[in-house]
C-alpha cells in the first residue's frame, strides 16, 4: 500500500470534493502523491458522468448576487442528488462562481449561459460537467433569473439550517424600498405565486377556471339563480391563490400585496421565485 497520511486524504477531499474512500484508493492508485490522486479522480468522475445521467437531481442549493449599487442581481438553481453534496462548500462554490458569471456576462438565456467561457478555452456546460466528475454526482444547472435596470434584491430562505438556501427570490423594484423589497420577497418565498398580474394569465385559462367553477357548482347542487356569483367568487379566488398583487399581504392579510406596494408608492416591475427541485 501506498505511504500517505490522513492529512493527504483531508487535503484531497478538500480538493476535489471526493468522498473518503474514493481518495484512499486514489491515493493508493497514485502511490501518495496528492497531485496525481486528483488527476485519477477527475478521469474516474468523467468516465462516471454518462452513466449518472438517468439519476435523479432534486437537491442542490439556490444562490443569489446583488450588485453593490442594487441595479442589478442575478439567482442561479444548481442542483445534484444528496444534501450530502448540496452543503458541501465545493459544491455551492460552483453555484457562486456560475452565479458570477451570469452577472458579467448577461446570457440571454440557459443554453446561452451553458454555451459561454467561464474559464479559458471552457465552457459552463464543461465546468458542470467537471463537478460532476469530481463530486461523483449528477450536476444539473438548468435555470437562472437576472434582472436589472430598477432597484433589484434577494431573500434565500434555509429550510434546514445545515443546508444551503433552498428557496430563492428575486425582485426588481422600480425605484429604492429595502423594506418593501424585503417583505414582499419573503412574501413571495412563503406564498409562492405563479404570476405578477391578472393580465399574464391566458384568456384560456380563465375560462376554463370559470367551467370548471361552475360545474362544480352544480354538482354541489347550488341554486340557478346563485351560480354567477359563485363562479365568480371563485375565479377571484384563483386569482388570489396564484397572482401576486392579488394575494393577501403576509403581513397584513387586510391588504392586498398591490396595497402595500401603492402605499409605498413603488411598482413591483418582476419577480423570479426558485425552489431546488420544484
Amino acid at each position: 500500500m501506498a505511504n500517505f497520511t490522513a492529512a493527504d486524504v483531508k487535503k484531497l477531499r478538500e480538493l476535489t470534493g471526493a468522498g473518503m474512500m474514493d481518495c484512499k484508493k486514489a491515493l493508493d492508485e497514485a502511490e501518495g502523491s496528492v497531485d496525481k490522486a486528483v488527476e485519477i479522480l477527475r478521469v474516474k468522475g468523467q468516465k462516471g458522468v454518462a452513466k449518472r445521467e438517468s439519476r435523479n437531481a432534486t437537491n442542490g442549493a439556490v444562490v443569489s448576487l446583488i450588485a453593490d449599487d442594487k441595479s442589478s442581481g442575478v439567482l442561479v438553481e444548481l442542483k445534484c442528488e444528496t444534501d450530502f453534496v448540496a452543503k458541501g462548500d465545493k459544491f455551492v462554490a460552483v453555484a457562486d462562481t456560475i452565479a458570477a458569471h451570469v452577472a458579467k456576462t448577461a446570457p440571454a438565456d440557459i443554453a446561452a449561459l451553458l454555451a459561454s467561457e467561464i474559464e479559458a478555452g471552457k465552457t459552463v456546460q464543461a465546468y458542470v460537467d467537471e463537478a460532476n466528475a469530481t463530486l461523483g454526482e449528477k450536476i444539473v444547472l438548468d435555470r437562472f433569473a437576472q434582472f436589472s435596470g430598477g432597484y433589484v434584491a434577494a431573500y434565500m430562505h434555509r429550510t434546514s439550517p445545515d443546508l444551503p438556501p433552498q428557496v430563492g427570490v428575486l425582485v426588481e423594484l422600480d425605484q429604492e424600498n429595502a423594506e418593501v423589497a424585503k417583505d414582499v420577497a419573503q412574501h413571495i418565498a412563503a406564498f409562492s405565486p405563479k404570476f405578477l398580474t391578472r393580465e399574464e394569465i391566458s384568456a384560456e385559462t380563465v375560462e376554463n377556471e370559470r367551467r370548471v367553477a361552475e360545474a362544480t357548482a352544480r354538482e354541489e347542487g347550488k341554486p340557478e339563480a346563485a351560480l354567477p356569483k359563485i363562479v365568480e367568487g371563485r375565479v377571484t379566488g384563483f386569482f388570489k391563490e396564484n397572482v401576486l398583487l392579488d394575494q393577501p399581504f403576509a403581513k397584513d392579510n387586510k391588504k392586498s400585496v398591490k396595497k402595500i406596494l401603492d402605499e409605498a408608492g413603488v411598482s413591483l416591475k418582476r419577480f423570479a421565485r426558485f425552489r431546488v427541485g420544484v
